[in-house]
């Protein structure tokens, strides 16, 4: 009935349009010639384009959006139960469907690729989408971020395989039903939705024993909580651990690696020709925000941004600058993303944001979540400024100060990584401008 009354709507509204994943598919409704109106608490250059394309974009939430003629309200899970957009949909009865929802039923005909994990899903995902790309398959793809080659979230495809990035916030990959899907890794985030580690994994484990028996579980057996979910499925186990990546790939680091060894695997057991596949891996650009080269300032200081708001995730991105960057002056800028995360993880933030040479770090951006007194920048500070022994370490109150803060840096001699899931990002554009 919800496939249906989705299919065949007219005009769909959005909550919480400019999500990367939102967006996606409201970028899918708008080529199909359908109406389509939301609104978000920002007007992003996402939202943009979708303006661009026929959607009507309202910034803020208000009762007054929700037109009686909406056949159907696709919204955000950040979306909270008294949004009045969602109140005053369910008082005129029109249908309502999370994004995982949506996408659950806009898939359920095709055949899906999904890829999930506490890190690397969209590398990944992009990786994978390029491959088939690249091997004329023409697949659908919805990506959680902008393809570097294609620049885009979501790609039309008329091919049968539909790639998409499983996320597992709230138990979202759940309304999938892949007949692959990759587990990357299974990391101690989102514990303010699982509370602990174990509900994590039960969480995965649900969502692989949806793989059908002759379908395909391609993940990391070395990874004692990948092991676990792989013990209780019955469809084929792939590991692709033992899968040598091309040497002349163009992404750096171990990560990458990682993230090349899954897309291979996933596409060899596509059938794709192992010499497209290696073609496709070494030609891949990237996504945005992941480990991203932004450019080079007038003075000479490189500028790269990473999205990385996990400890595990700013580790690997560290270490890939350090290996690859061994001659300059690491400047970091970092902006801690959710109280919950930081509070959660407070002693493993001080312990992987060590290394950079001087670190500037952001208040915390809230998103979902509602100020908590007992965690800050400021407190953050004040421990990596014993444990990194005498390495600059600074609060930054505001935006404007990193960017005057980080043109004393300004040198051939130094990169800026920007760092987090925020608008740290912001800095590097307006050094770059």
């Amino acid at each position: 009935m919800e496939k249906d009354i989705l299919l065949n709507a007219k005009h769909i509204h959005f909550i919480g349009i400019g999500g990367i994943g939102v967006s996606a598919i409201a970028r899918k409704f708008l080529l199909e010639k359908k109406t389509v109106t939301g609104s978000d608490m920002v007007i992003s250059p996402l939202v943009k384009d979708l303006q661009k394309l026929g959607a009507q974009v309202w910034k803020g939430h208000s009762a007054s959006h929700i037109s009686k003629d909406i056949e159907v309200v696709i919204y955000t899970k950040a979306a909270s139960n008294d949004n009045p957009e969602l109140v005053r949909a369910h008082e005129l009865a029109i249908p309502t469907l999370t994004y995982s929802q949506a996408l659950g039923i806009i898939s359920a005909h095709m055949y899906t690729i999904a890829v999930a994990g506490s890190h690397g899903k969209t590398t990944t995902t992009g990786m994978i989408a390029w491959g088939l790309l690249q091997a004329k398959k023409d697949p659908t793809v919805i990506v959680g971020s902008l393809l570097k080659d294609i620049p885009t979230n979501f790609i039309a495809g008329k091919g049968k395989h539909f790639v998409v990035e499983a996320c597992e916030y709230g138990k979202s990959f759940l309304d999938l039903n892949p007949h692959i899907a990759v587990i990357t890794n299974i990391d101690n985030d989102h514990l303010d939705y699982y509370k602990t580690k174990a509900n994590l994994i039960r969480a995965f484990i649900a969502f692989a024993q949806k793989i059908p028996r002759d379908g395909y579980l391609i993940t990391n057996l070395k990874d004692p909580a990948c092991a676990r979910v792989a013990d209780a499925v019955s469809c084929h186990v792939i590991d692709y651990s033992f899968v040598v990546p091309p040497a002349d790939a163009k992404l750096i680091g171990e990560h990458n690696k990682m993230n090349m060894r899954a897309a291979f695997s996933v596409l060899k057991t596509l059938h794709i020709p192992k010499g497209t596949i290696y073609r496709a891996l070494t030609s891949f650009s990237g996504t945005a925000r992941r480990l991203e080269y932004k450019g080079v300032t007038k003075k000479g200081m490189v500028v790269y941004e990473d999205y990385a708001h996990h400890p595990t995730e700013i580790a690997a991105t560290l270490r890939a600058i350090h290996e690859h960057f061994i001659d300059k002056k690491i400047i970091c800028v970092f902006q801690p993303h959710l109280y919950s995360r930081t509070k959660l993880l407070f002693k493993d933030f001080v312990k992987q944001l060590v290394s950079p040479d001087v670190l500037f770090i952001l208040p915390i951006y809230a998103a979902r979540e509602k100020k908590d007194i007992t965690v800050s920048s400021q407190k953050l500070v004040k421990e990596l400024s014993i444990k990194r022994k005498g390495k600059k370490t600074v609060y930054v109150p505001s935006h404007e100060k990193a960017v005057s803060l980080a043109r004393l840096y300004d040198d051939p001699n130094t990169l800026l990584l920007t760092m987090g899931a925020g608008e740290a990002y912001k800095i590097g554009d307006e050094l770059l401008k």
